[in-house]
């Protein structure tokens, strides 16, 4: 009896994923972030300007490690997708994120906005930064306690 298509892709996939076990290094999506949650101490901008948010647990990020992901930005929570597409290079997918109108001063419309041109992360002293494109500035986060 010919295997079903739904079958023969499956095998595939478990073939893939055995090759992929037999490499030597880690799976990049675990990379030092994987399964961690972390909270914002700062952002840092492209011009040196510095800002510091009036609470840290308002802003958090949770990575997981089959590539999906939470946020808390304010009063809004989401999820979406990570990949580490080399050493230190960060791509997220889409957020699918609440819409609820936060208080003034809230972070939650610059974070939205430049969510998707971060492109760089690196953990330095146990913290993860997390950089814009072109020099565009950088999110300091701490582990959560």
């Amino acid at each position: 009896m010919k295997p079903s298509p739904v079958t023969r892709f499956l095998s595939l996939l478990t073939t893939l994923g055995l090759l992929a076990g037999c490499s030597s290094t880690p799976p990049i999506h675990l990379a030092g972030i994987g399964g961690l949650s972390w909270q914002l101490v700062k952002y840092q901008g492209g011009n040196g300007a510095v800002r510091t948010p009036d609470d840290r647990t308002k802003y958090t990020v949770a990575f997981k490690n089959n590539g999906n992901l939470s946020v808390r930005f304010d009063c809004n929570r989401g999820t979406g997708d990570w990949i580490l597409n080399g050493p230190n290079q960060l791509r997220f997918g889409p957020l699918d994120i609440t819409r609820v109108v936060c208080p003034s001063g809230s972070w939650h419309d610059q974070l939205v906005r430049q969510w998707p041109f971060i492109r760089t992360y690196v953990v330095k002293s146990g913290h993860l930064y997390l950089s814009l494109a072109s020099d565009g500035g950088s999110y300091e986060f701490e582990p959560i306690p």
